[in-house]
């Protein structure tokens, strides 16, 4: 496993988002913090402001990054953007968890 694999359905929505807001320099920024109902959460937003221990993964025009110790926790996933009935949101297929809330936004190794 290396790095992280960005979906066609996630680079497109990032691309969506930089033309909506004007911003050619928006990438998704994913944070793993402690906490959640399983123990760790991601973080997952737009920003614009790269920071000096951040890792860049792009694919067809779209960029995600991820901080050293966050992307510790992530390695080998993939990103992708899921639109159903409930909710349209960026969700993280992470190899990594050995368990994850109903929500999917907390998770366990």
């Amino acid at each position: 496993m290396s790095g992280l694999t960005i979906s066609d359905a996630a680079a497109r929505q990032i691309n969506t988002l930089k033309e909506n807001e004007k911003n050619d320099s928006l990438f998704l920024r994913i944070t793993v913090d402690g906490g959640g109902c399983s123990g760790f959460q991601y973080d997952i937003k737009l920003d614009d402001t790269p920071q000096a221990k951040d890792v860049s993964f792009s694919y067809k025009g779209a960029t995600v990054v991820a901080d050293e110790i966050s992307l510790g926790f992530i390695e080998g996933s993939e990103v992708d953007y899921v639109q159903d009935l409930a909710a349209s949101q960026f969700v993280i297929t992470n190899p990594n968890a050995s368990s994850k809330c109903g929500c999917g936004n907390s998770f366990s190794i």
